[in-house]
């Protein structure tokens, strides 16, 4: 690769010294290496595992600001970082659906009211703003963090762009606006500017359709997961570093989905509640004031305490009554006042819903005809099957990593006793090999150590060795008086004897 300019070592033996602006001087000489002749070429490219003194990255040394920098993708930091971020991701997926709660019924002697939560509105969007703050973090990140060049790549390596320009241009082609869309705060702009600018008596309760908007953010969302994860595969191999910590990670996904659909079961709940009143509104002699007192803001008006008194419009449509209006899957939510009640109860109430209806497959729900409802129901249907499924098998696949070496252990030794029996071998000798297959398990807890020595470069190998044996080799009389290269060459070829 051509560079632009060369590296000068310049020696000055009778002691003059030459002072230059970025020289790094030694005792006997004096080298200039300039950044740029370390980082820049023809095509601003840096190559990649060639770029490694003492074990480090070569990255510039002109002490340019934090925010100039080149970040690169291997490096420790990106790692930690791609790991705080896949968890800001799962706690920002779980912010999302607490949106739905904030729509809640007011339950009064004759009379209903629909109110939003101030105090939980509030609450989640500061902590969805700091989510957001995350989101907008990891795109300056992208933005200043370099990537593999296409034609260099060989074998997974290749040589790193390290130009700002070509990475933006990169950048903003592939995932620039997947990242924006799910920047973007859309819940707050909905719940603290669209909703009370179209809240009129003719437009009455719409939280619904509002709401699930924001279900359009949270599928790029979701989807930032996925490449995240491959990142954190690609460069250490899993995304957890137990057995324990993936199985714990599957089911919170799982509890996580069951989270989205039991928030999404109460505000349709509550949308179907406010249906039911609608509906009969539409058949009052003044309906726009009939919509208008389905709001909470209107509770102390003196006119709506004299129409609650006179209609018939919470009295036919409350579940525990013999009415024609059906509520199918929501009747629970309304006949056990879920919406009416404090967060947290209601919060516990639908996650417990969300788990039961994911792990039946929602086969014990009774629905009406109505096609919102019976859609809802297949969805549920749909997503437990294959929800339930995929958690059963990383489960499984997880928690049986941990107990693999102790099957494989007793599988070999029942087929032990069963050649000892076939071949009727003598009680004394059983005993002898029962002690030796029960020391080799408390020695190497069923490891092939020389499997995993061969496949070690021949100098880690070696130093493995020094390490386990060298010790025990100075303890001979005879060969504690020898050199270190004597006792290398030693350890090399001692083998463990089985």
């Amino acid at each position: 690769m051509e560079l632009k300019k060369g590296k000068l070592v310049r020696f000055y033996s009778d002691g003059k010294k030459h002072k230059e602006p970025s020289v790094l001087e030694t005792p006997s000489s004096i080298y200039k290496l300039s950044s740029s002749t370390l980082l820049k070429s023809s095509n601003n490219v840096l190559p990649l595992g060639k770029n490694k003194i003492g074990g480090s990255k070569v990255f510039p040394e002109d002490h340019e600001p934090w925010r100039k920098r080149i970040l690169d993708p291997g490096s420790e930091i990106v790692l930690k970082w791609n790991r705080v971020f896949i968890v800001s991701c799962l706690v920002a997926l779980f912010l999302d659906p607490l949106y739905f709660y904030l729509p809640s019924v007011i339950q009064n002697t004759g009379s209903s009211c629909v109110r939003t939560d101030l105090t939980l509105r509030i609450v989640v969007t500061f902590l969805r703003t700091i989510a957001d703050a995350f989101y907008l973090l990891h795109i300056m990140i992208k933005f200043r963090t370099a990537y593999v060049a296409p034609s260099s790549r060989v074998f997974g390596r290749g040589e790193l762009v390290m130009d700002p320009t070509k990475i933006a241009r990169r950048y903003i082609r592939s995932d620039f606006f997947i990242d924006f869309i799910a920047t973007l705060p859309l819940p707050q702009m909905v719940i603290w500017f669209i909703i009370p600018a179209t809240r009129t008596p003719q437009t009455d309760h719409k939280n619904n359709a509002l709401a699930l908007i924001v279900l359009l953010q949270y599928v790029p969302r979701l989807y930032l997961i996925f490449p995240l994860s491959s990142q954190i595969i690609k460069a250490t191999g899993v995304v957890t570093k137990t057995a324990w910590a993936g199985a714990a990670y599957n089911l919170l996904l799982y509890m996580l989905a069951s989270h989205v659909l039991g928030a999404s079961w109460y505000l349709l709940s509550v949308d179907r509640y406010t249906t039911c009143w609608k509906s009969l509104c539409k058949k009052e002699d003044n309906p726009n004031n009939c919509f208008l007192y389905l709001d909470c803001t209107s509770l102390n008006n003196g006119m709506r305490k004299i129409w609650a008194n006179s209609t018939d419009v919470f009295s036919s449509c409350d579940p525990s009554n013999d009415i024609q209006f059906k509520y199918g899957l929501f009747q629970n939510a309304l006949t056990k006042h879920v919406v009416s009640s404090n967060f947290i109860s209601k919060y516990l109430y639908c996650l417990w819903w969300g788990l039961q209806q994911l792990s039946s497959y929602g086969q014990n729900l009774d629905t009406s005809t109505f096609i919102g409802e019976t859609s809802f129901a297949i969805v549920i249907a749909i997503l437990g099957l294959v929800l339930f499924a995929h958690l059963i098998g990383n489960m499984q696949t997880y928690l049986q990593s941990i107990t693999i070496r102790l099957e494989e252990w007793r599988l070999k030794r029942r087929d032990t006793e069963e050649w000892m029996g076939h071949r009727q071998l003598p009680e004394d000798l059983r005993f002898r090999v029962r002690r030796f297959v029960q020391y080799k398990w408390l020695a190497t807890r069923g490891v092939d150590e020389e499997t995993i020595l061969r496949s070690l470069p021949t100098d880690l190998r070696r130093d493995i060795q020094r390490h386990l044996c060298l010790d025990l080799v100075r303890r001979v009389p005879f060969f504690s008086q020898m050199d270190d290269q004597l006792l290398d060459a030693i350890c090399e070829r001692l083998r463990q004897i089985r």
